[in-house]
C-alpha cells in the first residue's frame, strides 16, 4: 500500500444458509443465537460505515473439506443431514443436524474460505466470519460439542495448499479447548496452536503439557483457566500467552477461532468476562498480526450461547477489527 492510500475496509460475512441450521430451540445453539448476532451487527454497521463491508461467498467444495476430513465421515453427515428433514438427527456427541445444516456447513466454511482469500491477497483488511454450527471440537472423523466440520481447520489448510502462508497460527478464546483442532494440527510443525480454556469442563483435553507431537512438538500451547476468572485476570494470562507463543512461532497468517462462551452471562461456561473484553482481545491478536504478518487476522464464530451479550460481544470484536474504539469501557489490565 502506497503512503496515504486509503486504509483497507474490515469484512464481515454471513453466509445467508448458516441461519437454516437447526437443532432445535431446545439446545443452546438454536437458530435465535446467529439472528441476534446479526441484528446486533446490522445495528453497529452505520457507525462502521467505510471501514466494514459486508461480503457473500459461495459454498465451500467438497475438496476443501476433503482436504482435513475423512471423505467416508463427509458423505455420513450429508446423508444425515437430508435423511432428516426438519426433524433434527443426531450425527455426534450433543451434536444435531437437519437437511438445511449441510448448506449451513459448507456455507459457512465457504464464507471463511472466501475470508482468508480475501485478507491474503490484500484486498480486506481483515475479517470476521459468522460461521454456524461452530466447528473447533470436530476432528477428522467425528462430529461432537455441537461441531461438524472444523472451518478454521479447513481455512488454515486451504491457506498452506494454496501458498498464501508458510506458517499458520490458530487462537482458540471459546471457553472449551478446540480438540478436534489440536488433534487435526498436532504433529504439524506449520500450524501452531494456542487455546485458553476452563477447567475442568467440556472435552476435557487441553492440559498444559499437551505441547504437540512428532514434527509438531511445541507448536500446541494450551493454557487452562479455572472457573471465576474475569476480564483482568483473563487478559493478563492471554498476554503472556501471546508473549510465549510469539518466541516460539512467527505466523504469515493468525486465524481466531472466536467463541463467546466465556462471557460471564453464557450457560455453558464458569468464566467471568465481558463483551468489552473481546475488544481488547482482538487488539493484542492484531499487535501481533501486525508485528509477524503485515495485519492479517481473519476470525470465525465458535460458542457463544447467551444471545444478546454474544452479540455484543461480537460488535466489540468487529470494532477493533476496524480500528474503532469501545463507546464505553475502559481494559480492566490497564493497558
Amino acid at each position: 500500500m502506497t503512503s496515504g492510500a486509503p486504509a483497507l475496509p474490515s469484512g464481515f460475512f454471513l453466509h445467508p444458509a448458516a441461519a437454516l441450521h437447526d437443532a432445535g430451540w431446545g439446545h443452546p445453539d438454536h437458530q435465535g443465537r446467529l439472528r441476534t448476532l446479526a441484528s446486533s451487527v446490522g445495528r453497529d454497521l452505520l457507525a462502521l460505515h467505510g471501514l466494514v463491508e459486508q461480503r457473500e461467498a459461495e459454498p465451500a467444495p467438497l475438496s476443501a473439506l476433503a482436504a482435513v476430513h475423512d471423505a467416508a465421515y463427509l458423505d455420513r453427515v450429508h446423508q444425515v443431514c437430508m435423511a432428516a428433514g426438519v426433524t433434527p438427527r443426531v450425527v455426534g456427541s450433543e451434536t444435531l443436524v437437519c437437511e438445511a445444516s449441510w448448506e449451513a456447513i459448507t456455507g459457512s466454511t465457504g464464507a471463511l474460505l472466501e475470508a482468508v482469500e480475501e485478507v491474503a491477497q490484500g484486498r480486506l483488511r481483515n475479517a470476521f466470519v459468522a460461521t454456524r454450527p461452530p466447528g473447533h471440537h470436530a476432528s477428522a472423523d467425528l462430529a461432537m460439542g455441537f461441531c461438524v466440520v472444523n472451518h478454521v481447520a479447513v481455512a488454515a489448510r486451504y491457506l498452506l495448499d494454496r501458498g498464501w502462508a508458510q506458517r499458520v497460527a490458530i487462537v482458540d478464546w471459546d471457553v472449551h479447548h478446540g480438540n478436534g483442532t489440536q488433534e487435526i494440527f498436532w504433529t504439524d510443525p506449520r500450524v501452531f496452536y494456542l487455546s485458553l480454556h476452563q477447567v475442568p469442563l467440556f472435552p476435557g483435553t487441553g492440559a498444559a503439557h499437551e505441547e504437540g507431537g512428532g514434527d509438531g512438538v511445541g507448536t500446541t500451547l494450551n493454557v487452562p483457566l479455572a472457573a471465576g476468572t474475569g476480564p483482568e485476570a483473563y487478559l493478563h494470562a492471554f498476554q503472556e500467552a501471546l508473549e510465549r507463543a510469539r518466541a516460539r512461532f512467527r505466523p504469515d497468517f493468525i486465524l481466531v477461532s472466536a467463541g463467546y462462551d466465556g462471557l460471564a452471562a453464557d450457560p455453558l461456561g464458569g468464566l467471568r468476562l465481558t463483551p468489552d473484553t473481546f475488544h481488547h482481545l482482538t487488539r493484542r491478536v492484531l499487535e501481533w498480526a501486525e508485528q509477524s504478518c503485515g495485519g492479517r487476522v481473519v476470525a470465525a464464530l465458535e460458542g457463544g450461547y447467551h444471545p444478546r451479550d454474544t452479540g455484543a460481544a461480537v460488535v466489540a470484536t468487529l470494532r477493533a477489527l476496524a480500528g474503532v474504539p469501545l463507546e464505553r469501557g475502559s481494559d480492566p489490565s490497564g493497558a
